[in-house]
């Protein structure tokens, strides 16, 4: 955590807003609470729930976080627009602690000529308007600049003064396309900071986008040129190459506190289960070689490298995988037992807090049972598995339907059929037998038939969660309908049926959302 002597550097997370734009790395509304309620342990300052005016589903996502989270700020993304903010105050107004309208508008040549249409006269007074707009409804508004560090940096000076003097309580200095280098963008940042009327009465803040992978250095250059809010995501997912990763600015802050002096609110031991969060729910599994978080991130295998860290494990680790919430003993030996089917529910939950992982209580009987039943079908039950039962459990939507019994035929020789038995919410059965080019596919074209539609499978990827010939499978799909998409995952010690699975789970996302 930050200590007394550090100056403390504000962490706006906007994976629900930026991360979730990114294409593939759509989320439902339970898949953003559960992000969103990781994000507040985690101890991020403003959690930037999303983009209201976009579409009703971004407004209903807002304001539904912003009614649960209480620890961090919830934010709303609008343009300076006042229909846009309208809908952000719509999203906020009942927020269970102090909200924040975020409020955007380019300053660069290249988007006030082309997608505005407007002239720098003409942005400055849109903009510390539409900050005086937005203070009627909330006493915290943020103003971006879109795309400031290929911005005048005279104009953006004189716009962000305008805005503070509006009202504005962060002005937030974007590299909206990752283009700037770093020793350049301190240098602009330490440039505004200085000739910005009126900046000692706000928070000066940075975005920066990773198209040429500098999106941290250049958030870490920031920092050290006296920003004071860094604006991030879990993983580093966003738009196009992503933006700046949290766990590598904090991990980057906090193991380096010889050189700098300040540091974040943080609580790092939470990192690595927000980071396999982020993951599960967006389908997008995280690179191996990825900085703090990655599967090798803390994995030694060359010899001079083993040798070194077995005697001082100092010799090669700048950091412990503790440190992020990652037990030793679940990356050492990820199959071991932790527990068995006569563990009791103590044991359990025990573990459970061990792992970072919390599940509310109405859910966790259903967790604990389906435990027992995965413990009576094999002989090792890792922390993996158990990461697995929370995830499928904790995001999943209200079930239209529900898998009643399935079984194939197939062989070289015979093609593949396939016959599967559904419930409906309202309490029929619908059964139904089709033909198709393997197990899964006939058993996929039986669902589609009992549902009356036809999504597209736009992705469908199946791995063990642990080794070993009795590891349970884990499917991630991904349908698509009409400009739409829906994602689902699904585990089971039979590989068809963990991909039933997670088809039905993104089926009944769909279901739901169309409702």
């Amino acid at each position: 955590m930050t200590t007394a002597s550090k100056r403390r550097i504000y962490i706006l997370d906007t994976t629900l807003r930026d991360g979730e734009q990114a294409p593939g790395f759509s989320m439902n509304l339970p898949e953003k609470i559960e992000v969103a309620k990781r994000l507040e342990k985690l101890g991020v300052d403003i959690i930037e729930a999303g983009f209201p005016a976009s579409s009703p589903g971004d407004l209903e996502a807002v304001k539904t976080i912003a009614g649960i989270v209480t620890n961090s700020t919830v934010a709303a993304l609008c343009r300076c627009l006042e229909k846009d903010i309208d809908a952000a105050w719509e999203a906020l107004a009942n927020a269970a602690a102090n909200p924040r309208i975020h409020v955007f508008l380019a300053t660069s040549p290249v988007h006030m000529e082309h997608k505005l249409k407007m002239t720098q006269e003409q942005v400055l007074d849109q903009a510390a308007a539409s900050v005086r707009y937005a203070k009627h409804f909330c006493a915290d508004v943020e103003f971006s600049a879109e795309d400031a560090f290929r911005s005048d940096p005279d104009f953006v000076c004189n716009v962000f003064g305008a805005v503070i003097e509006a009202g504005a309580l962060t002005v937030n200095f974007p590299d909206t396309v990752g283009y700037a280098m770093p020793a350049e963008f301190g240098e602009r940042i330490r440039y505004v900071k200085e000739h910005t009327p009126g900046m000692e009465k706000a928070c000066l803040s940075v975005h920066c986008h990773n198209d040429l992978g500098l999106a941290v250095a250049n958030s870490i250059a920031a920092i050290a040129n006296g920003a004071d809010q860094v604006e991030c995501t879990v993983n580093g997912i966003g738009e196009r190459a992503g933006n700046a990763s949290l766990e590598e600015l904090v991990m980057s802050l906090r193991v380096r506190n010889d050189y700098f002096t300040a540091d974040t609110g943080i609580d790092s031991t939470r990192l690595y289960p927000a980071s396999r969060l982020v993951a599960k729910v967006t389908g997008v599994k995280v690179q191996p070689n990825k900085a703090i978080v990655g599967a090798n991130a803390f994995v030694h295998q060359a010899g001079i490298h083993q040798h070194g860290v077995l005697i001082n494990r100092e010799t090669y680790e700048i950091m412990t995988p503790e440190s992020i919430g990652l037990p030793r003993e679940m990356l050492e030996a990820p199959n071991r037992i932790v527990l068995g089917k006569h563990s009791g529910r103590h044991a359990f939950e025990d573990r459970l807090s061990e792992l970072g992982l919390t599940v509310d209580p109405e859910i966790l009987e259903k967790v604990f049972v389906e435990f027992k039943n995965l413990a009576n079908k094999k002989k090792i039950v890792g922390d993996r598995d158990l990461e697995a039962l929370v995830m499928y459990n904790t995001v999943s939507v209200p079930e239209t339907w529900v898998l009643d019994h399935w079984a194939v035929n197939t062989g070289s020789a015979l093609g593949a059929s396939g016959v599967i038995r559904l419930q409906h919410k309202d309490g029929r059965f619908e059964k139904l037998v089709s033909m198709g080019d393997g197990p899964i596919d006939a058993i996929f074209k039986a669902i589609n038939q009992i549902i009356g539609r036809e999504p597209e499978l736009e992705l469908y990827e199946i791995g063990a969660i642990t080794g070993g010939s009795s590891s349970q499978g884990e499917t991630m799909v991904r349908i698509g309908m009409n400009g739409k998409h829906w994602n689902g995952r699904g585990i089971s010690t039979d590989i068809i049926e963990s991909s039933i699975n997670a088809y039905l789970s993104a089926v009944n996302v769909m279901e739901w959302d169309l409702r």
